[in-house]
């Protein structure tokens, strides 16, 4: 039987740390040498094959941008000191900030300031991918500190045609049939709505690939979000629509709340019974499992209604819905990494459901057969058998007619994938079941 647990090669808690903080001072966006440098550490894990798809280039309703590069941007006062400063965060900098240089008033400067009243101490993720703009974002607390003088502008960037960057990874399995792993890399210090991701889906990758026969090929898809899954989408969605099993979109798994699950939008996908059986059989009571609207990340891509796949969201808090979300306090501070830890084992497993998932044919259905003969069942009549197995095994008879595979089963009897799945190796070892192909 297959390891449930990976504990092999489970990441410790100090190597997932290792990578955060060299994947963490990158500045990424949707392009650009952040990204590219970002796969080079992401391909130390996972055999990435890389995209370089040109500006310009259209995909379905939307066009590749031009790609942005950053040399350096920071808000100067009259005497010199510097009050802004990309190389501080990286969110100072407006995301896809157009070049600028010049000297400007307080009010001037204000207009192209960004800060969060709410959340006086956090510097917010401003982003302008398709409309050119410059900006800087800062504490609010700091921004009505900004005395009343000329301030000196200066913004270094590149924004011209280039490419954008995705990466891939397949690792082969028995069947062409694929399940798709998806995250993005393009958020700049963020650790839960970014890194978290990325992190997850390098050492699952290398979980899975340590599994001596794999029923599935995996596909893994390293992003842009929005953009880079639609331009994926038009380069592989026919063939997605032909081979897809399951798929998942990996984010912000590292805070410590309970897993969180978002349905496909086809509501039952083979992904979404399979985050469903481990959940409810996961030792914390912790889980939620949401329906599919199509709002949140890459699976409105995903399930758009031209393909409509059975792409569900791993995640723990939903994106937007904890306060540190899209500002400076995503950090590392926000982040557990046994948390993450635990966020890898769960989807390793909820890729090992599927591919244990399957549907047997009693070969004795006249009666319950005699287990004892078989050793499979106590021969001390009026005991009570503890023993979880037997009560697989009995679900297993009764219910492997054709028409219930393990998730059915599961469903129904409140068993775990993995005890139903060791209790149908047995019986098919004893011959009273038979895999239907």
């Amino acid at each position: 039987m297959i390891d449930f647990t990976g504990s092999e090669t489970l990441p410790s808690e100090s190597e997932l740390e290792s990578h955060f903080d060299r994947l963490w001072p990158i500045l990424r966006s949707i392009t650009g040498n952040g990204v590219r440098k970002t796969h080079d550490i992401l391909a130390e894990i996972v055999p990435l094959e890389r995209m370089e798809v040109a500006s310009g280039t259209k995909c379905f309703d939307w066009f590749v941008p031009d790609e942005w590069n950053v040399q350096e941007a920071y808000i100067e006062t009259s005497d010199g000191e510097r009050v802004v400063d990309v190389r501080d965060n990286n969110l100072h900098l407006v995301n896809y900030s157009i070049p600028f240089c010049g000297v400007l008033t307080r009010q001037e400067l204000d207009k192209n300031l960004h800060s969060l009243p709410d959340l006086p101490n956090a510097i917010p993720y401003v982003t302008s991918y398709y409309e050119r703009r410059w900006g800087f974002c800062l504490s609010d607390h700091q921004r009505r500190l900004l005395p009343d003088q000329k301030y000196k502008v200066v913004i270094k960037t590149t924004l011209q045609p280039g490419s954008m960057t995705l990466s891939e990874a397949v690792l082969p399995g028995t069947s062409r049939q694929e399940i798709l792993i998806s995250t993005y890399t393009c958020h700049p210090s963020m650790a839960n709505n970014e890194l978290s991701g990325p992190l997850s889906a390098m050492f699952l990758y290398r979980m899975l690939s340590a599994l001596k026969c794999r029923r599935f090929t995996y596909r893994f898809a390293f992003l842009p979000e929005t953009i880079g899954s639609i331009v994926y989408l038009s380069k592989l969605g026919d063939h997605f629509r032909d081979v897809m099993h399951a798929g998942f979109v990996l984010t912000c798994l590292g805070d410590p709340t309970g897993i969180t699950y978002k349905r496909s939008r086809r509501g039952n996908s083979f992904a979404d019974q399979a985050a469903q059986s481990v959940l409810a059989n996961a030792r914390d009571n912790e889980s939620k499992i949401l329906d599919f609207f199509p709002s949140g990340s890459d699976e409105r891509q995903y399930c758009s209604p031209g393909f409509n796949l059975p792409v569900g969201v791993i995640a723990r808090s939903w994106p937007a819905h904890y306060p540190e979300y899209h500002t400076s306090l995503d950090n590392k501070d926000c982040i557990s990494f046994k948390t993450l830890q635990h966020s890898i084992q769960t989807i390793y497993q909820i890729c090992l459901a599927l591919e244990l998932n399957q549907s047997y044919r009693n070969l004795a259905p006249f009666g319950e057969p005699n287990l004892g003969r078989r050793g499979l069942m106590s021969t001390l009549g009026a005991t009570i058998q503890k023993d979880i197995d037997v009560i697989a095994i009995k679900w297993l008879l009764n219910f492997s007619d054709g028409d219930h595979d393990l998730f059915q089963i599961s469903n129904q009897s409140g068993l775990s994938v993995e005890s139903l799945a060791k209790a149908a190796h047995c019986l098919v070892e004893n011959e009273l079941l038979e895999v239907i192909e």
